[in-house]
């Protein structure tokens, strides 16, 4: 009876061991496969549609479920027109009262720098903006392929 008690216990234990370790083994596997990472880095999204033809297809849904009359679609191209403007024109505003507030920065830091700081703050700027642009291509281009098993 004894033996039998202890062989159930040691086989109960091995059988609790054993469903432990394939459990963590999966879980390390499935958390792998299934990093989190932004779509846009990981290459999941479809590349962007040109906003023109995003437009297009807008108008002519619109056309379609709301029956638009020609009158009413050159109305609603006239609207499209006159808020791209409008937003080219933010835009525009924004980027140059942004590229002001960097340049003011940049000046107010140069002013509390010795003339050998300034130079190292000159290289440092030099290097940041080629990173920038790196990054800005990196964007563009989308992410580099990764090796496989990865």
């Amino acid at each position: 009876m004894l033996k039998s008690r202890s062989s159930a216990l040691v086989s109960l234990a091995l059988v609790f061991l054993s469903g432990s370790l394939i459990g963590a083994l999966s879980y390390r596997l499935y958390s792998l496969s299934t990093a989190v990472q932004p779509a846009s880095r990981t290459g999941n999204l479809p590349p962007r549609e040109d906003p023109e033809t995003i437009r297009k297809r807008i108008v002519s849904d619109m056309q379609q479920r709301l029956l638009l009359d020609e009158k009413q679609v050159v109305q609603l191209n006239g609207i499209y027109d006159e808020t791209r403007r409008q937003f080219d024109e933010l835009h525009k505003k924004a980027n140059s009262e942004t590229r002001a507030l960097w340049d003011d920065q940049t000046n107010r830091i140069r002013a509390i720098l010795r003339p050998d700081q300034l130079a190292k703050y000159e290289e440092l700027r030099k290097q940041r903006e080629e990173e920038r642009k790196k990054r800005k291509r990196m964007d563009q281009n989308g992410p580099p392929l990764l090796p496989p098993g990865r």
